[in-house]
């Protein structure tokens, strides 16, 4: 149980440094070299960045869990 929690924890946490370099902050972000300032610049908040935002939420979420479930597995052991 351990050895799968690890390997989810670092699936999530890889994902979620991906999705969080994707934003587009205030400098724009990297979402704007694959053609995302295009896209904010037609609508303010377009349906991908929602997208992005809730595949970030989702991730956060699943990486808090691993880390809540591995601190009682190792402190049970």
């Amino acid at each position: 149980m351990i050895i799968t929690l690890s390997i989810v924890l670092i699936v999530a946490s890889l994902l979620l440094v991906v999705l969080v370099l994707l934003h587009r902050g205030k400098g724009g972000g990297l979402s704007s070299m694959f053609g995302g300032s295009l896209y904010s610049s037609l609508s303010g908040s377009s349906v991908v960045e929602r997208n992005l935002d809730r595949l970030t939420i989702v991730s956060g979420i699943v990486w808090a869990i691993c880390i809540i479930g591995l601190g009682l597995l190792y402190k049970a052991s």
